[in-house]
């Protein structure tokens, strides 16, 4: 068994980061986003699938060049490969819990 807590792990741009590798060597990773308003990950990819699960607010995302809306109550599933990026749109933050299926981040940024 391990455990922390949100607060210890380390937070870069609008993310806590949960690095599998670090915490119990268990095979998946996570980012724990809470985004304001505009805020959001421009263009990117991973070598393996996320599952971002929508916990409150709205926001905009674009996959593969298709364009639509997400909230609160949504699961995306974002396959390996696929370009994506999203951003907070709505007054109040995006907050959402990013699985990916990785012990650690791979991130390609593509802008």
């Amino acid at each position: 068994m391990h455990r922390t807590r949100q607060e210890d792990l380390p937070f870069l741009g609008s993310s806590h980061h949960f690095v599998g590798a670090d915490h119990g060597d268990v095979g998946v990773s996570v980012f724990l986003f809470h985004g304001l308003p505009g805020r959001g990950p421009g263009p990117h990819r991973h070598p393996y699938d996320e599952i971002q699960f929508i916990r409150e607010g709205r926001g905009r995302w674009n996959v593969n060049g298709a364009d639509f809306e997400a909230g609160a109550g949504d699961i995306l599933v974002i396959k390996a490969g696929e370009v994506h990026s999203f951003k907070c749109i709505g007054p109040e933050p995006l907050v959402q819990v990013d699985l990916h299926m990785s012990p650690t981040f791979i991130q390609e940024n593509l802008e």
